[in-house]
């Protein structure tokens, strides 16, 4: 950018702070794109006041009432149509701009996790409640108050130049992205609520800040399976207890199970094939007896399995059933294995990647990474993928000069994003968003 135009972008961009912009002809892409870029400059002090007061009130999966108030509240004083009950705590927001032309939505999540903060921060959360009966921390450990503020800021700047827009932008302040025990989370919810129809979503896009210690204003993405799915298995081996001194009169579960523990290795690194995707089976819980002089009749473990590709993952729960059942049988003992499914793969659709990719490289510059690595972690944005075109993009939070080995990750109570990203964030959601509705007007779709 010239020098000293930031100043006149920044005092350009005040007027769209206030009542919505009147219809005016197509702007040229040059300075579309820099009245964009000004009202997201203007809007920033708010982006961060937004960002500190939610860090300092987290709440957790499907409680988020104080956060949605403020969402519902400030989209009202910008002239969005408020839609509020989905999932819960969700709240909608609806942009129409009168012209014909597709509809683009943007998501944020808006629960905490619980963890008690260590970042030392002056608005830092002292939020404490009750879980399973015992008193425990509230943070937001996982960057989603950053999210939310940046999608207020995105909506301010969209609201304002809604006279230059065709179609409709849909704004979704989701519920419990991080999921409570047994029960569907938010996204699964909302579209099962129907958040994708009326109107109809043509493409969504969504972004989440950290993940990997990229430096700040980092954008990185890539087509195709960008977050693992995830999913949980439990195993149960039953055998036959008995004295720990005469083992041969009873079927030892706790050998069984290390058997299965072992067995389940192999299948990532003999049966799966790695060139297609990666592929992680981890057992996380094993669970047997209560004496040292007792072999105990039972033995339960649990276990996470992440993949990136749909196919992989059906063969990887076949291949864990077949395992750990046909391991137990060869022993004299019984596994039953079940599943608990957790998140899809988080999709990114190639053809909209594609088309996306210069709207954030125009915000990220040189820092716009494409085709990383795929991320282990998985996120439940991957629901609205399965309908609709979906892109997500990491953000990078890790502030200049920092050392990525000491950088403490999402869900760590130490968790402290740089506030510097906040702009580039509330940009590149924006741009999309825009870019997308203007491209698709142009194109008759």
């Amino acid at each position: 950018m010239r020098p000293g135009h930031w100043i006149a972008t920044l005092l350009l961009g005040s007027q769209f702070a206030g009542a919505v912009a009147q219809p005016v002809p197509p702007a040229p892409l040059d300075s579309y794109h820099a009245q964009l870029d000004a009202a997201a400059a203007s809007v920033l002090p708010e982006v961060v006041s937004w960002r500190r007061d939610l860090h300092a009130h987290p709440e957790l999966a499907f409680h988020e009432r104080r956060t949605a108030d403020l969402v519902a509240k400030e989209l009202s004083r910008m002239g969005y149509e408020v839609t509020r009950g989905l999932a819960g705590t969700a709240v909608i927001g609806l942009l129409k701009t009168g012209r014909p032309g597709p509809v683009v939505a943007l998501r944020a999540d808006m629960d905490g996790l619980p963890v008690s903060e260590e970042t030392g921060l002056p608005f830092a959360s002292r939020e404490r409640v009750q879980v399973d009966g015992k008193e425990v921390g509230v943070m937001h450990a996982c960057g989603h108050d950053m999210h939310v503020a940046m999608l207020l800021g995105a909506a301010r700047v969209l609201a304002g130049m809604r006279g230059q827009l065709p179609g409709a932008v849909k704004l979704v302040f989701q519920p419990a992205e991080e999921g409570v025990a047994n029960e569907p989370n938010g996204a699964e919810r909302l579209v099962k609520a129907g958040v994708l129809d009326n109107p109809k979503v043509s493409a969504m896009f969504g972004l989440h800040v950290g993940i990997t210690p990229q430096p700040t204003g980092t954008i990185s993405t890539r087509a195709r399976g960008l977050m693992a799915g995830s999913d949980t298995f439990e195993i149960v081996v039953q055998g036959r207890q008995t004295h720990g001194a005469l083992p041969w009169n009873g079927v030892d579960p706790v050998v069984v199970a290390a058997q299965i523990v072992l067995g389940l290795q192999t299948i990532v690194s003999r049966q799966t094939n790695l060139t297609v995707a990666p592929a992680v089976i981890t057992v996380g819980t094993l669970h047997a007896g209560q004496r040292a002089n007792i072999v105990p009749g039972e033995a339960r473990m649990r276990g996470t399995i992440r993949s990136f590709d749909p196919a992989v993952r059906e063969q990887l729960l076949v291949q864990v059933k077949r395992t750990a059942e046909h391991l137990a049988l060869s022993a004299g003992a019984t596994a039953a294995v079940s599943f608990d499914p957790g998140y899809p793969v988080t999709w990114n659709d190639p053809a909209l990647t594609e088309k996306m990719l210069p709207s954030l490289r125009r915000v990220a510059g040189a820092q716009l990474l494409n085709d990383v690595a795929p991320s282990t972690t998985a996120e439940d944005f991957s629901y609205y993928g399965r309908h609709v075109p979906a892109m997500l993009f990491f953000l990078g939070v890790n502030p200049p000069g920092a050392d990525p080995a000491q950088w403490a990750a999402n869900h760590s109570p130490r968790f402290n994003p740089d506030e510097a990203a906040l702009l580039t964030g509330v940009r590149a959601l924006a741009s999309l968003a825009a870019d997308y509705l203007r491209d698709g007007a142009a194109s008759g779709k």
